[in-house]
């Protein structure tokens, strides 16, 4: 059995010793790679391509591979890798996550799996937790993959340009962070072309601080959401229309069946009152359906009977009991119709576009790696939530830090002072500190302490954002003194004595050289030489010292955070130290170990006078379990909850891609053509006999679907619902087909698969605001003795059924009504449906959201297919001549030519 079989075959204990036995293989490699010019080194990417083309595999490649990008990085950064950063490779190519220690050299393992899995031209994603450590690792760590011949691309928020953002996921490897990645994922999934998209799959990713991504930040979904001031003023607008229309002449009421269906004059009237020609032409905004909303909000649902005025609110009673349903809303906009009927304020201001959870977003991926300093207390949910195995890589050198006891004072403010002396005498003699903060509040105080006492010292927290490799590389320097906030992920290592690198290039732009030019990286080069003498005599002095001293302003939720921040010191077997400062105080202790705090409280022990109890340390990692388990359970509700939404959406956006991906929706319109009748069939002929049938009813509600040319009489002539059946849809067949022939096969297709399109997209806006009401309630349930996620299951497959319908039928409605108009000069461009609005997410956003803050933005585009410029409401292309068809040279309210006696508007006139 060969090296790569034993590993892939490993059981979970012997998953380490297996990637052990890749490093010799490869260490075997690196003579005969050393011999080679810098060309024949980079010659090699382009054979392993080849022979992936010839059948080979990515394992077959693994160890060459490994020994190739280590010696490009030795070449081009300096950086050998160790044996242990090998083994975390193969882990991370492996598709496990790689637990290795703060200082390691994560960023520089990355590399190894990254060009390995970049050679099948597939794209790799390597995903950080902010924007600078994406840039920043793009360039470093690229210059090693651009040097092997492959493109690196970066997506970082802020970025609008559609083709420049295509083309950064196009590269071979791609950096970018968490949220948006996932954003991008959704505004893909909200594109009215092919060509606004920007993805191009999901293959394999690489998630650096795999724990905070994937543990940390998944308790909220991310969230596209636009603003609704504009569908507010649509809701109080068709209110005001429809108080206007007469019952019987404009429309007519189905009590029984709790139905309105509006009359040919009613129509006619609201187009007057909206100043559009047709209806129907409003796909996106589906006037239709606000209409209809409008109509049974007037009157279906009445004051006092279904709903009641409180505070300001509509607020539904319960038919059966009489209560108030706190809480609940009707659905499909009927909520916001009665609320613009009563005049109260439309409740809802924002409007879920779209939305996915990091969970799912991440398991999109066919591969999925992650590699962080400490991720053994999440290997359970690693697994039980992305079926990633957590391998523990061995540091390249003993560990010999030194960690002592935690230092527990009364009040903060005695804490502060201890810690602040602390740090002076330390300051005073030479040994870089960290003082490590849990908020930005506390930095900036403790900043204003070390400041009073004349202590020189360096801030990093958000408002440091972009000069954080700089504050970070210089913190291992002789008296410096660094004050941060959650130092998980910062990618840069903390060297005794002080980075020469980063200080050369620091120097450089402050000459006004570019680093990366030609001149600028051999400035680099020279200057390096120079510093890095200098630090390595300071770093001997900062070990003689004891290393970095870190210290804890207090205990974080997580134990993770901790061991994060501890983490700094102690890198590659060098010496360190770490303590813990903390007080009663502190809101960990205060709020989840209150029975330690009052035990203490009651000692008469001054407030300078630490406090050393093992009971006080057992509380605080009580209190730390208990928040973490906490923690656990919001995510792994929140992923329950959002696996339905997931199902579901699925659906939905594999029906998108079809349709951009140009399906032929010819047969599917005839399906929804023959389960439209059936089901107007159903609702309007209940019983056996025919004199019993409301043809009436059913002849407005067909008219609804298409402008149909029989009689009451006509439909007598049926002796079944069978014949009723076959005369309906005889007509509506021959109505299809001939505005199919009207306007040419091509032409129709199109308008079919817009039409459809931007269906779906307003039927799932709605579904989800639906869902959210749903889910926002659902836990009263409980009250009930019904369980609230079998409740949340049910019911969201029951909304999702009829949203589907409603899909069907309004693909209908739209097909066999809208206009088209087609442009003559450019005969070669696609025909489009004149008028249609729509949200169009690709060039200026909706309001993107994560942990539930919504920031500013929201667009509306005119026009056809979402891209460039749009005409004005209601008029045709500018400058752009419209040909008509015999038909369309006939005014709207003249007899249709067909002879059918009606209005050509309500005849073929659609």
């Amino acid at each position: 059995m060969g090296i790569l079989d034993k590993v892939l075959r490993a059981g979970e204990g012997k998953k380490l010793k297996a990637i052990g036995g890749l490093v010799a293989p490869i260490n075997d490699l690196e003579p005969e790679l050393e011999a080679l010019s810098d060309d024949e080194l980079r010659g090699k990417t382009t054979e392993f391509r080849t022979r992936l083309d010839n059948g080979e595999t990515l394992d077959d490649l693994l160890i060459e591979a490994f020994a190739v990008t280590r010696e490009a990085a030795r070449r081009v950064i300096g950086q050998r890798h160790f044996d242990v950063q090998l083994m975390g490779g193969a882990a991370l190519h492996f598709g496990w996550v790689a637990e290795m220690k703060t200082g390691e050299g994560k960023t520089l393992v990355s590399t190894l799996p990254a060009y390995l899995n970049a050679l099948s031209g597939k794209g790799v994603h390597i995903v950080t937790v902010n924007d600078y450590l994406a840039t920043f690792q793009s360039e470093w760590m690229g210059r090693i993959h651009r040097w092997l011949g492959l493109e690196v691309g970066l997506v970082v928020p802020g970025e609008r340009d559609t083709a420049h953002k295509r083309a950064q996921y196009a590269c071979d490897i791609t950096y970018g962070t968490n949220n948006e990645l996932g954003f991008d994922y959704l505004r893909d999934n909200m594109a009215m072309s092919l060509e606004r998209r920007v993805q191009r799959g999901h293959n394999y990713v690489i998630v650096d601080e795999v724990d905070s991504i994937l543990i940390d930040e998944a308790r909220t979904p991310l969230i596209i959401s636009g603003r609704l001031a504009d569908a507010a003023q649509l809701y109080y607008k068709f209110a005001a229309i429809v108080r206007g229309l007469v019952r019987d002449e404009d429309y007519e009421v189905d009590e029984e069946k709790r139905n309105v269906s509006p009359l040919e004059s009613g129509i006619e009237k609201v187009e007057n009152a909206l100043g559009v020609e047709n209806l129907y032409d409003e796909v996106s905004t589906n006037l239709v359906h606000q209409l209809g909303a409008a109509l049974k909000a007037k009157e279906l649902y009445k004051k006092d009977k279904d709903y009641i005025l409180q505070s300001g609110e509509v607020k539904i009673v319960d038919e059966f009991t009489g209560r108030i349903l706190e809480g609940r809303r009707w659905s499909e906009g009927l909520h916001q119709a009665v609320e613009a009927k009563e005049g109260v304020k439309i409740k809802e201001e924002n409007q879920t576009l779209a939305t996915i959870t990091l969970q799912n977003y991440f398991r999109l991926y066919d591969k999925i790696a992650g590699m962080t300093g400490t991720a053994e207390t999440e290997a359970a949910e690693l697994m039980s939530t992305y079926g990633l195995n957590v391998v523990p890589i061995p540091t390249n050198k003993p560990m010999i830090r030194e960690d002592h006891g935690d230092l527990i004072y009364k009040t903060q403010a005695a804490k502060f002072d201890a810690l602040v002396e602390d740090i002076a005498e330390r300051h005073q003699a030479g040994q870089p500190v960290l003082a490590g903060t849990a908020s930005v509040a506390h930095s900036e105080t403790l900043s204003k302490l070390l400041e009073r006492r004349g202590i020189s010292h360096e801030v990093l927290n958000a408002k440091q954002h972009f000069r954080e490799a700089e504050i970070v590389a210089q913190a291992g320097r002789l008296h410096a003194v660094t004050v941060a906030t959650n130092m998980a992920g910062r990618g840069v290592d903390i060297l005794l004595g002080g980075n020469p690198e980063l200080m050369a290039v620091r120097d450089v732009k402050a000459d006004g050289i570019d680093p990366e030019s030609e001149e600028g990286a051999a400035e680099v080069a020279t200057r390096t030489e120079v510093y890095t003498s200098q630090c390595e005599r300071e770093g001997e002095k900062v070990k003689a010292l004891g290393g970095l001293y870190v210290c804890g302003t207090e205990r974080h939720e997580s134990r993770r955070i901790d061991n994060q921040l501890r983490g700094r010191a102690g890198r590659q077997g060098d010496p360190g130290e770490s303590r813990f400062y903390l007080s009663l105080e502190d809101d960990l202790m205060r709020l989840f170990a209150t029975g330690a705090m009052n035990w203490v409280m009651g000692k008469a022990l001054p407030d300078d006078v630490p406090i050393e109890a093992k009971m006080v340390t057992k509380a605080i990692e009580r209190a730390q379990n208990t928040v973490e388990q906490r923690n656990a359970e919001i995510r792994k509700n929140v992923l329950k909850y959002d696996e339905v939404m997931n199902e579901q959406r699925k659906v939905i956006y594999q029906r998108r891609d079809q349709i951009l991906n140009g399906a032929d929706l010819r047969a599917e319109a005839f399906e929804y053509l023959a389960e439209a009748v059936d089901g107007v069939i159903t609702t309007f002929c209940v019983s056996d006999f025919t004199e019993e049938w409301d043809l009436d009813g059913l002849l407005t509600e067909i008219t609804t679907y298409w402008p149909t040319e029989l009689t009451v009489d006509d439909l007598r002539q049926a002796t079944s619902t069978d014949e009723l059946y076959d005369v309906l849809m005889a007509e509506a067949t021959s109505y299809y087909e001939l505005r199919e022939a009207t306007l040419g096969e091509e032409v129709m297709r199109q308008v079919e698969r817009q039409v459809m399109l931007r269906i779906i997209d307003q039927r799932w806006r709605e579904h989800l605001q639906e869902m959210d009401y749903l889910q926002g309630g659902i836990n009263l349930r409980a009250m009930g003795q019904k369980d609230p996620l079998m409740e949340w299951q049910r019911e969201g497959f029951e909304m999702f059924g009829q949203m589907m319908t409603a899909i069907a039928q309004d693909f209908v409605k739209y097909v066999m009504h809208v206009e088209v108009a087609v442009k003559s000069s450019t005969p070669a461009e696609e025909p489009k449906m004149r008028d249609v609005q729509y949200s169009a997410p690709d060039d200026q956003p909706p309001s993107i959201a994560n942990a539930g803050a919504a920031s500013t933005g929201g667009a509306t585009l005119m026009g056809g297919d979402g891209a460039g410029d749009a005409p004005a409401a209601n008029e045709p292309p500018q400058n752009t001549p419209v040909v008509k068809s015999d038909w369309d040279k006939t005014p709207r309210n003249a007899p249709c030519p067909c002879g059918s006696g009606k209005k050509f508007k309500l005849c073929h006139g659609r």
